[in-house]
């Protein structure tokens, strides 16, 4: 029977190429969106097409009902859970030293979705990842998507900042205590180009950004969703020697800008 992976915020971007990707290597896939149903709807048409098998789920990770409900519906489809993605993430633009433009409201829902819903879709998942490496020694993985952000100190907002580096030292707390049934690692994607990053950039500020990737990073490139998807299916599918690792794919831009001159 094929393996069953979870992917929370699967509508569009980097989730809906992490489940399109899996479905390709043989994956039965849970699409998880909140909102986007139209576009969720487009994913699994998707994966369809190409001769794969998925289930649509409304839920939003950042309730515990919902993260149970998420599981639930994945087990009744097929009766395990190989592997998890933790993608889905919120976040408010807040401009440079506008400390005022972000409130404890803000806070605590960007922590809800970035962190709290990851540790609670890790639980919800834990016994029956650690049933099955008892009873079969099949190792369970779970992939959280952080960003460079998290590492570096930059990002959309301090609060969203914050989050990742939080999400960062969860890996960390979580390889340690569920291993060795599953693995927990992180991917930390710098820009990609997404319908999300140009809805809170503003199209001038989202292709400055582009332009300034292909311009100075190290490979001179601007990350794509399916880029950052190669990544997140290492960890995943394979890397079965690694845990509590975090993995920075953002063409090179977390060692600092190179000047243009002679590139």
């Amino acid at each position: 029977m094929n393996k069953v992976a979870i992917v929370t915020g699967s509508a569009t971007g980097l989730g809906a190429a992490c489940a399109v990707d899996l479905a390709a290597c043989g994956w039965n896939v849970t699409i998880n969106y909140n909102k986007s149903e139209r576009e969720a709807d487009e994913t699994y048409t998707k994966i369809k097409a190409g001769g794969g098998d998925a289930i649509l789920v409304q839920a939003d990770v950042g309730e515990d009902t919902d993260c149970r409900k998420l599981v639930g519906e994945t087990l009744k489809k097929w009766g395990r859970i190989d592997g998890l993605i933790n993608n889905a993430a919120t976040t408010k633009f807040q401009k440079e030293g506008d400390l005022a433009g972000v409130t404890a409201e803000d806070f605590d829902r960007i922590f809800r979705v970035n962190v709290t819903g990851p540790y609670m879709m890790s639980r919800a998942v834990w016994p029956i990842m650690k049933k099955r490496w008892e009873e079969l020694r099949e190792r369970g993985s779970i992939v959280n998507i952080s960003s460079n952000a998290g590492a570096t100190g930059i990002g959309s907002s301090i609060p969203y900042v914050a989050s990742k580096g939080a999400l960062n030292t969860l890996t960390l707390s979580l390889a340690r205590w569920f291993g060795p049934a599953v693995r927990v690692n992180t991917v930390c994607p710098g820009f990609i180009q997404t319908r999300w990053l140009l809805g809170g950039l503003g199209e001038t500020g989202y292709e400055s950004m582009k332009a300034a990737m292909e311009q100075t990073t190290p490979l001179r490139q601007a990350g794509t969703a399916e880029q950052m998807a190669e990544a997140v299916l290492f960890f995943l599918t394979s890397g079965s020697n690694i845990t509590g690792e975090f993995l920075l794919v953002d063409a090179g831009s977390h060692l600092g800008t190179l000047p243009l001159k002679g590139r």
